[in-house]
């Protein structure tokens, strides 16, 4: 099958990069053909989604929209893996064209600012569909910026990819949550799929073993040591954990440590107030894998703390398979892969809260014996979400979609028939 890769991004940027600097070459072993089209302009000296194969491509910032669809056109894809495109004209001129599948990472048509979440009087979910009324509670609830022409370009641009969501062949969703959202918004129970992202972090299944068991029961004294993993911005809640931590040393009785790994626009108010707290609070930026396989190995619990419904987050799993156990609001996709009780533990999320955060907290290493369950539970969950499983779900939802395309014989200038597609 041939396989068109659309996507914003051919250097690595984020998640969606990464995800499919992982998918890519186990597509191209599988004996598909790949081609590559992106909008941003590519830099050949940093690191690209498509490392090891250097695939066919073309990006529309460099060379256009109407050269890339005169590249797509040449190529001749079967089926077009659509990543989300911030251009809605080219989304559109693919979707006119090609079969197309669309991986929704995020709120893509669903939401006025794609944050699906409230800033005003509180930060809290939003549950809301998305119509002319995200208009009006645009400025009392703080969707976005507080320019009239912003909130306007971001209402037509949703309202763009909303209109487009009908016409894609299927669309794949990190969660049952993501999958709850996009059927409220009119795509068919038939064309949606939901499709977890897999654990990018290449683990050893039995090393992972061996480093859970091996995990420590967290000690009734002295201080634990918390992590948090992720970009420093307010929706991701670190402020929040600053906050719960005095509340949570306070149940249990003994100090904890924190390490705030990342960063973001969000990061000297952060410093600013974890110096203003007695707790012991350290950032060591953004780190590489390594270096957070070693973080990792040395906390005795992560903390995600999203203020946003997040549409899945992979940081549970990927600190999960070695056996960290998680507390996080019960937001968005949070709860297909943290089982209270089970894997960690969860606070309310409709409103998030500091007291609720502390008190998942505390309930987590309070006791020893619970702790070493909850290790080897989250250890047991990560182990669901594996690149196999995935990758085995998008092929047969791919070839789905293309032997639904009509076809019609043709005749070659032998006389003989073969089969071409209507597309």
């Amino acid at each position: 099958m041939r396989i068109l890769i659309a996507t914003s991004h051919r250097n690595i940027s984020g998640g969606v990069e990464k995800y499919l600097q992982q998918i890519l070459p186990s597509l191209a072993a599988r004996g598909h053909q790949l081609a590559l089209l992106y909008e941003y302009r590519f830099n050949p000296t940093a690191e690209r989604v498509d490392v090891e194969l250097d695939l066919p491509s073309c990006g529309t910032q460099e060379s256009g929209e109407a050269a890339g669809l005169s590249f797509v056109r040449q190529w001749k894809p079967d089926v077009v893996y659509s990543q989300g495109l911030e251009s809605a004209h080219l989304q559109s001129a693919l979707l006119n064209e090609y079969p197309t599948v669309l991986y929704a990472h995020n709120y893509v048509g669903t939401c006025i600012s794609g944050e699906k979440c409230h800033r005003f009087p509180i930060r809290r979910p939003c549950d809301r569909q998305f119509g002319p009324a995200c208009l009006a509670l645009f400025y009392p609830r703080r969707c976005g910026g507080l320019h009239p022409g912003t909130m306007w370009n971001l209402y037509q641009r949703a309202t763009e990819r909303n209109a487009q969501l009908q016409r894609y062949a299927a669309i794949l969703v990190a969660s049952g949550h993501m999958r709850r959202e996009f059927m409220r918004h009119g795509v068919t129970s038939d064309q949606i799929h939901v499709m977890a992202l897999p654990n990018l972090r290449q683990v050893d299944p039995l090393q992972a073993a061996v480093h859970a068991s091996a995990r420590p029961a967290v000690r009734a004294d002295g201080p634990a040591n918390l992590l948090f993993l992720g970009r420093l911005t307010k929706l991701k809640g670190a402020a929040e954990l600053l906050h719960a931590i005095p509340l949570a040393e306070k149940k249990l009785g003994r100090p904890l440590a924190l390490t705030i790994a990342g960063d973001g626009p969000e990061r000297q108010h952060l410093q600013q107030l974890a110096q203003r707290s007695a707790s012991q609070v350290s950032f060591p930026g953004w780190m590489g894998s390594g270096q957070i396989a070693k973080l990792i190995a040395g906390s005795d619990l992560l903390v995600v703390p999203s203020l946003w419904p997040e549409p899945f987050g992979l940081v549970g799993i990927e600190a999960g398979s070695s056996g960290l156990p998680a507390v996080a609001y019960d937001v968005g996709g949070i709860s297909d892969w943290l089982v209270a009780g089970y894997s960690g533990e969860i606070a309310p999320g409709n409103p998030p809260t500091i007291e609720g955060l502390a008190e998942a907290i505390a309930r987590a290493l309070s006791d020893p014996a619970h702790y070493s369950m909850l290790s080897r539970g989250a250890r047991e969950v990560a182990a669901r979400f594996t690149l196999a499983v995935h990758l085995s779900k998008l092929e047969n939802i791919l070839e789905t979609v293309w032997e639904r395309i009509p076809r019609t014989p043709a005749v070659t200038a032998r006389g003989e028939e073969t089969i071409h597609a209507d597309v």
